[in-house]
């Protein structure tokens, strides 16, 4: 299984590498399909293979010296955290690759887009499979320049300002992130996510641990995106093109929050615990936060963009992932966990949804969107209505879909923290993140209602848009399928980050 999890990385490399050949727009475009393809069946590969048994052993590893000076590995493996990451990865990018087959956005061209496409799929793939920590921060970067280009060259609006923006934060927040990666692996002598983790602080100076936790709390907040450092998001996602936002908000997201369940956590236990009370309150903060600004949004006179609206709602969304981190139970955990994967579902399902309604209406504007000459999808086309309808229900943690688990858990968790916690903080995190949960089904419902429905003041719309194609129906619906097979099944997840979850927490 280690030579699947080499291919895994190595595919997507190579197929972007492919596409420097002289080849027209139309072959890269096929070839990038067919490269995530392949991808995707080798994780579902890895998938199977694994050790369901054991899923808190780290499995498909390789481990081979790349720098001795510096004791740098190339050290690779998975488990029940890394593995539902690994698979989500690949399936978006398959899709946002099919889906552009049919749908490229405006800009350069298909060959650097799809080259820049792969060329991101491996620095994500890669930032989930490695267990180095040069070899983390390296992957970690790598999706920064792919993520910049196709916002800065085919996203719409004020693309290039959004563009920079993201660069400068996320390069900031990853100096800063090395800097503390940097002290560990002097203070431990190694750089070795798995010593580490197995040592458990152990080496490591109460004051070392501090300064290298907020280092790295810090970098990880910015993609996470933490609230108040998430103002790169909203504009990115708003002149992002539609596949750049699935993977931004499907993917990139995760790829904070993911650092900081595996590498804080484990590895500088003493400084995680004194930050994690300030970390639920940023998280708590964040929830309502985030709702507020979507509720503005919504509201009649706002001109409130949708593709704007969805950013902010992951501002939230993310804020139970970071209440159930800090917590550190078990159940916390695993709440943060699941609600990372559930995340990236569902906002996907509602960006591929809301990128075909732009590109149907040329505007992602509210206003417009419910006048008279706006959406009205139930009449207009029906099918993406209900899809839009569906997302929007599961975001809002509907009982029975992929939303719903994840939040319950973390506020479980923030019920019940960890020992050496304040308890009457915690509970004052969780009933923030309740209200949150209230402010979001009034803002998601408002939306369905004006997007969906139309104004009911405003004359019936007429025309007919054309409605879910062919294409459409291939991206979206393993999406649909997944957050309903999620919401009903929960320990298809829950079986895999249990046990390596609570390994994590015991010096794993």
């Amino acid at each position: 299984m280690n030579a699947v999890l080499i291919a895994l990385l190595a595919l997507p490399l190579l197929g972007a590498a492919l596409t420097l050949a002289p080849i027209g727009d139309r072959r890269a475009l096929r070839l990038g399909t067919a490269v995530t393809g392949g991808t995707l069946l080798l994780a579902v590969a890895l998938a199977a293979g694994f050790d369901h048994g054991d899923p808190g052993r780290m499995q498909a590893v390789t481990d081979v010296s790349w720098i001795p000076a510096l004791d740098v590995r190339l050290h690779l493996g998975t488990d029940g955290i890394s593995l539902p990451l690994l698979v989500l990865t690949a399936l978006l990018t398959f899709l946002c690759a099919l889906y552009s087959l049919k749908q490229l956005p405006a800009g350069p061209g298909g060959r650097a887009f799809t080259g820049l496409l792969l060329l991101l799929e491996t620095g994500m793939l890669a930032t989930f499979a490695v267990l180095d920590l040069v070899l983390f921060f390296l992957a970690f970067e790598i999706v920064l320049i792919p993520m910049y280009f196709l916002i800065a060259r085919w996203g719409s609006g004020r693309k290039a300002a959004a563009a920079n923006r993201f660069i400068l934060y996320t390069l900031l927040g990853s100096a800063v992130m090395l800097l503390g990666f940097l002290l560990i692996g002097v203070q431990a002598g190694t750089f070795d996510m798995v010593r580490l983790a197995a040592a458990h602080g152990g080496g490591l100076s109460h004051t070392t641990q501090l300064i290298a936790a907020l280092a790295i709390l810090v970098g990880l907040a910015v993609k996470a995106p933490a609230w108040p450092l998430h103002s790169w998001l909203p504009d990115a996602h708003t002149a992002a093109p539609t596949a750049g936002s699935v993977l931004l908000a499907g993917v990139m997201l995760k790829m904070g929050t993911y650092g900081l369940v595996r590498v804080l956590l484990p590895i500088v236990p003493d400084g995680t615990a004194t930050f994690a009370p300030y970390l639920g309150a940023f998280a708590a903060v964040g929830i309502v936060y985030g709702s507020l600004a979507c509720l503005a949004l919504a509201r009649k006179g706002a001109k409130g963009d949708l593709k704007r609206l969805i950013a902010y709602s992951s501002v939230g969304h993310m804020g139970f992932v970071l209440l159930g981190i800090a917590s550190l139970t078990p159940a916390g955990l695993n709440g943060a966990l699941f609600a990372n994967i559930a995340h990236g579902l569902i906002t996907g399902l509602l960006f591929f949804v809301v990128g075909a309604v732009k590109d149907r209406y040329g505007t992602a504007d509210l206003d417009t969107l419910a006048g008279a000459t706006g959406a009205a999808l139930y009449g207009r086309a029906p099918r993406i209505g209900a899809l839009l309808a569906f997302a929007a229900v599961a975001s809002l943690g509907l009982p029975g879909l992929a939303g719903f688990w994840g939040e319950l858990l973390a506020m479980y968790g923030a019920f019940d923290p960890a020992a050496g916690l304040s308890r009457p903080a915690f509970l004052t995190y969780m009933v923030l993140a309740g209200l949150g949960t209230l402010l979001t089904a009034g803002y998601l419902l408002v939306v369905v209602k004006r997007v969906c429905a139309g104004d009911p003041k405003q004359p019936a719309p007429v025309a007919v848009l054309p409605d879910l194609q062919g294409h459409e129906a291939a991206s979206w619906t393993p999406l649909a399928a997944l957050t309903l097979l999620a919401g009903l099944w929960p320990a298809l997840l829950l079986g895999l980050s249990d046990p390596a979850v609570k390994h994590l927490l015991g010096g794993g």
